[in-house]
């Protein structure tokens, strides 16, 4: 007995000495979160506190007796909710990376009180008052960044529902908290299929391509094919049908009491597209010149087979052909392309373009020891740019994909100083990479250069907080670099310290448009998937009766109308298309082929001036233009000023060797 109360005593001793790391200021190196304090149990009560101390920072802004102004509204708005960006910014990454159940269960507890306070802002009146009599007012004497804040935050308002009765903001409170907890429910669902795919085949999702396209066994690669393409949709308990239809039934409803016809209408009115209309027609006139491209290659590819392709045959015998043109083999490229070289590559990029200087930093708090590498990015002149870390491997834990997270955002505070950014990479890499992996690599640094190299004073503008159908230009604009000659010189080394020989290059570029019609048709598709469903009206009651069915027959009915081949399927299938139901790009995921217009018109200023690539006053221009203001101006404004002209519709196409 002694015993036994002696362990208790010790178990509460412990306790109590515990102290939530949240609470303190984080004695670590440039504010890197302590991880190794942090506990599950840690975040709701931070949590909770969060938002207990924004409400009293924004009832000390409703009651502020002075006349509604910038800097006691807007700016003080601003400034309020630190401590919940804080704890959401660590929670959030580390759920997406090392989820548990404990974790799990403590993010569907979590996610009703944020839903609850987001709305307690959003339908505010008498914080509404002052930010509209601030907009209302002259704001001559406001910055232009100052004006852009200021109209997104009288904006949100209004996209919000602050104009509704109290009825209808009722039910958006109660549609807000379901979205909130069904999506959450639909991407776990997908991580557990993927998870589940795994052990039954012996390989993660993220090495699908590579094992459909090594793969010589025909039923093998139809299993793989099979269980790839229905996650979500296994009937168990991980099965999305339903879970989906109601997530769209619930944003249809939102959208109406807004006073919008569909979803899809009310996500594009304040992006860079405005209509599904304008969306619709991009995407059609793309999947039109694309599927063209596919039957070619599908005949190619037949030709070599010597019979009828099927869905799970297109990558073995795309590879087949893409050796046949251009006399290319994964494999020979493998060995140059080890991920430490690639992050070498990208670092003497971003040095050479920006003047970033990486530094690996050890022993610093890192979420995951074994996986996680931290960099400190810093100028020439010692000012620091920001804290950079990757994590590149698959696990279990780990959702699927390749991502960027903030983990703090670049902005201002209360003192005037600029706080640097803490960003994020994370992916489901190998050890060596293939020439898409490579790109991959490349396309997420360039979301962090977006957040890092951030200049803006308030945190709503700053960095990546641009619209959807912008933010992804930057990714993709930095994949142009990753197999330029000169720079593949500096990292593509195998293991004996031999630089990849230049025929193997000069392989790589020109195999850079092998299977352009399969990758772009399928990108379209998916695009164009999402388009169809947040474009309904309704959903109707019957569907709930069978929503496997249901589901089949909607998306069946969305891939004939778009002209989609038989042998190919848009790159997500519905039920774990996990960015439009569980990633934030809903009516939205038409942004990558949209920003890829951009990107390589963009490109092709630099291609077309003197020094090519490497021209670094265009380098810097770019960083000035884009890269350091973020989203404090309007998107069309800063690409004109850019480029000089409205963006040529036809520069994606070309890009991928379509026209």
């Amino acid at each position: 007995m002694k015993k036994i109360l002696s362990f208790l005593s010790f178990a509460l001793a412990m306790t109590a000495c515990h102290q939530n790391p949240f609470f303190t200021e984080w004695d670590t190196p440039y504010g890197i979160p302590p991880y190794d304090q942090i506990k599950v149990k840690d975040y709701l009560p931070a949590i909770k506190e969060g938002i207990k101390q924004q409400e009293a920072e924004i009832a000390a802004i409703t009651g502020c007796t002075e006349a509604p102004d910038f800097e006691n509204t807007i700016a003080a708005l601003e400034l309020s909710g630190s401590l919940l960006s804080r704890v959401q910014g660590v929670m959030f990454n580390v759920s997406e990376t090392d989820r548990s159940d404990a974790l799990d269960a403590a993010q569907e507890e979590a996610i009703p009180l944020l839903s609850a306070h987001s709305d307690n802002i959003s339908f505010n009146k008498a914080l509404y008052e002052r930010v509209a009599a601030v907009y209302n007012a002259d704001q001559s004497g406001l910055t232009r960044e100052q004006q852009v804040v200021l109209k997104k935050h009288y904006d949100a308002f209004q996209r919000e529902g602050i104009g509704l009765g109290e009825e209808d903001q009722n039910e958006l409170r109660e549609i807000n908290t379901l979205l909130a907890q069904k999506t959450q429910k639909i991407g776990n669902n997908i991580l557990a299929e993927s998870n589940a795919f795994k052990a039954k085949f012996g390989f993660s999702v993220s090495e699908y391509v590579e094992k459909m396209t090594t793969t010589e066994d025909e039923d093998l690669r139809r299993q793989y094919f099979e269980a790839y393409s229905m996650r979500g949709h296994n009937g168990n308990e991980n099965d999305n049908c339903e879970l989906l239809l109601e997530v769209l039934s619930l944003r249809i409803r939102k959208a109406n009491i807004l006073g919008y016809k569909t979803f899809a209408d009310y996500q594009l009115s304040n992006k860079m597209a405005g209509t599904p209309a304008t969306v619709d027609k991009f995407l059609g006139d793309i999947m039109n010149t694309a599927v063209v491209c596919a039957k070619q290659e599908l005949a190619e590819m037949e030709a070599i087979a010597g019979r009828k392709i099927m869905p799970w045959d297109w990558f073995y015998y795309a590879e087949k052909l893409r050796q046949a043109k251009y006399n290319l083999d994964d494999e020979l490229t493998r060995p140059y392309f080890h991920i430490s070289n690639v992050e070498k590559g990208l670092f003497a990029c971003a040095k050479t373009l920006y003047g970033v200087n990486a530094e690996l930093l050890e022993g610093v708090p890192a979420y995951n020891k074994s996986c996680v590498k931290t960099y400190k990015l810093t100028y020439d002149d010692g000012s620091l740019i920001g804290i950079y870390t990757t994590d590149w491997h698959p696990r279990s834990s780990k959702r699927g994909g390749a991502w960027m997270n903030n983990i703090r955002e670049q902005s201002y505070d209360a003192q005037g100083n600029n706080v640097r950014p803490i960003i994020c990479n994370v992916g489901n890499l190998p050890e060596y990479l293939s020439a898409d992996d490579v790109q991959t690599a490349f396309h997420e640094f360039g979301h962090a250069l977006h957040g890092l190299l951030s200049q803006c004073h308030y945190p709503s503008v700053s960095g990546t907080n641009v619209t959807r159908d912008f933010v992804e230009m930057f990714s993709q604009f930095n994949e142009n670099w990753a197999f330029q000659p000169e720079l593949l010189a500096q990292y593509a080394v195998n293991d004996d310290g031999q630089v990849i020989p230049e025929e193997l290059v000069q392989k790589v570029i020109r195999a850079l448009q092998a299977n352009q019609g399969f990758m772009t048709t399928e990108l379209a598709a998916a695009a164009i998937l999402d388009m169809k469903w947040h474009e309904l009206a309704e959903i109707p009651a019957e569907a709930f009766d069978d929503p496997s069915a249901w589901v089949d027959e909607f998306e069946n009915y969305a891939c004939d109308e778009m002209g989609l081949i038989s042998e190919i399927i848009p790159r997500y299938r519905t039920t774990y298309f996990n960015h439009i139901f569980s990633s934030g790009y809903s009516a939205g995921y038409y942004g990558y082929l949209w920003a890829e217009v951009l990107d390589k018109d963009a490109f092709s200023v630099f291609q077309n001036s003197v020094g090519g690539p490497w021209n670094l006053e265009l380098a810097r221009k770019f960083k000035e233009t884009f890269l350091e203001k973020g989203g404090s101006e309007e998107p069309m404004t800063l690409y004109k000023s850019f480029v000089g002209r409205e963006p040529n519709p036809d520069a994606m196409l070309r890009g991928r060797g379509l026209k």
